[in-house]
C-alpha cells in the first residue's frame, strides 16, 4: 500500500520560508561579526548597544563556540533546511510522514540549543549580555519549532495516539498567542535577573 503523504501546510510553510530567511540574515550577520572580532578583538561591533545589549562578549566565550567553531556557523547549514521544505510546500510537494518526523527532530535539537543559549545569557556570570542578532535567532526558533512539532502530532507525523493529535489540532490555532507567551516568559525572567529596562543604555 502507498502511504498517504500529509497534504502540505500553507500557514506552516509561509512560517518557514518567514522564519528561515530571517534566521539566515542573522546568522550571517552573527558569522560577520565574528570575522570582525577575530581580525580585531578590539573591534566596536555595531550589534554593542551597551554593557547588557550586545554580541561581542557571546562571540568570543566558551558558548559563542559551544561545539568547538562559532555558533553562527550552525545556523548558516541549518536555516536553508526550514527555508527549502517551506518553498517547496507552498510548491505543493508533499513530504512523507518520516521527512516531517526527521525534520522535526531536528527542530527539537534547535529549540534544546536555544534555550541553552538563552539561560547561559541570563544566568551564566561570565556572560549575563543580551546579543540582538542571537534573540533575533531565538525568536525564529521559537515559534517554527512550536508549529513544527504541533502540526506532525495533529497529523500524527508523530504517531503519539488520536488524544495527542486532537490536544495539538487545538493548540495550533493558539500559535500566535503561544509564541507570544514564550517571548513574554523569556521577557520577564531576563528583567528580574538582568533589569534590562534599567540597563539598556
Amino acid at each position: 500500500m502507498i502511504e498517504r503523504m500529509p497534504r502540505p501546510s500553507l500557514p506552516l510553510a509561509i512560517l518557514l520560508v518567514v522564519t528561515g530567511i530571517v534566521g539566515l540574515i542573522a546568522a550571517f550577520a552573527l558569522t560577520l561579526d565574528k570575522i570582525a572580532v577575530l581580525e580585531n578583538p578590539s573591534a566596536q561591533l555595531s550589534c554593542n548597544f551597551s554593557v547588557l545589549i550586545g554580541c561581542s562578549k557571546n562571540l568570543t566565550s566558551p558558548v559563542g563556540s559551544a561545539f568547538g567553531f562559532p555558533n553562527p556557523l550552525l545556523g548558516l547549514m541549518m536555516f536553508p533546511a526550514p527555508l527549502i521544505v517551506g518553498i517547496a510546500s507552498i510548491a505543493g510537494v508533499r513530504f512523507p510522514r518520516w521527512f516531517w518526523a526527521a525534520f522535526n527532530v531536528g527542530f527539537a535539537f534547535a529549540i534544546g540549543f536555544v534555550i541553552y543559549l538563552i539561560s547561559n545569557s541570563i544566568f551564566n556570570f561570565d556572560l549575563r549580555v543580551l546579543c540582538p542578532w542571537c534573540m533575533t535567532v531565538w525568536s525564529v526558533v521559537i515559534p517554527s519549532s512550536l508549529a513544527v512539532t504541533l502540526y506532525n502530532l495533529r497529523e500524527q507525523n508523530l504517531p503519539l495516539g488520536g488524544r495527542v493529535a486532537r490536544v495539538a489540532g487545538g493548540l495550533y490555532g493558539w500559535m500566535p498567542i503561544l509564541t507570544l507567551v514564550c517571548y513574554l516568559i523569556f521577557a520577564v525572567v531576563a528583567q528580574i535577573n538582568l533589569d534590562v529596562l534599567g540597563n539598556l543604555f
